[in-house]
């Protein structure tokens, strides 16, 4: 048992059966009334974010949770394949807990996020950042910045599609945020 005294970013919790993480908390000690702590937490299931308040000192149930280096293997029918990085032993996880799956590349390192009672995989997050070859983009046109935003569709190595500068040509290495699927910068070779 923790109280709200404790939350902090990432602090994963139990409520009604349902295991949501922390992803923004705030204390407020209005000047009239009881103190309270309003936050934004995410499903770990669902990945929906929703806001709830808790009244200061609230008890709540803490779950725990490991976070495990996994290197992906291969896609199969039954879902994707990962090694322990330690242990080498292989799981097999559904591609909905996977964020950006059409990122994943044979060898990648990433971490899966295991609820350590029930050994049940949560999450699997990529590394922040992760290099691609493109693999397809249509010729950038000198000169042609017309367009209000300048960018164009790739496709990289993974068949993923991201939005990249017009100077990116066909068989360019790029750096790809994983957060929000967008282009950071050319890799030099």
């Amino acid at each position: 048992m923790a109280t709200t005294a404790d939350f902090k970013n990432g602090l994963c919790m139990e409520i009604n059966g349902e295991l949501f993480t922390i992803v923004q908390f705030q204390h407020v000690k209005p000047g009239k009334g009881p103190a309270f702590v309003r936050t934004k937490i995410r499903n770990l299931k669902t990945a929906k974010v929703i806001d709830k308040t808790f009244t200061a000192g609230v008890k709540i149930d803490l779950a725990r949770i490991e976070r495990r280096p996994h290197q992906f293997l291969y896609k199969e029918e039954a879902g994707y394949v990962f090694m322990h990085s330690e242990t080498y032993e292989q799981m097999t996880i559904n591609e909905e807990i996977i964020e950006s799956a059409d990122l994943l590349k044979e060898g990648q390192n990433v971490e899966i996020v295991v609820h350590a009672d029930t050994e049940t995989p949560l999450t699997c997050e990529l590394p922040p950042f992760i290099e691609m070859e493109v693999t397809y983009t249509e010729p950038g046109l000198r000169g042609d910045t017309s367009s209000s935003s300048s960018l164009k569709q790739a496709t990289v190595e993974t068949g993923a599609t991201i939005n990249v500068p017009l100077f990116i040509n066909t068989g360019d290495m790029i750096k790809i945020d994983t957060r929000d699927r967008s282009y950071s910068e050319r890799v030099k070779g």
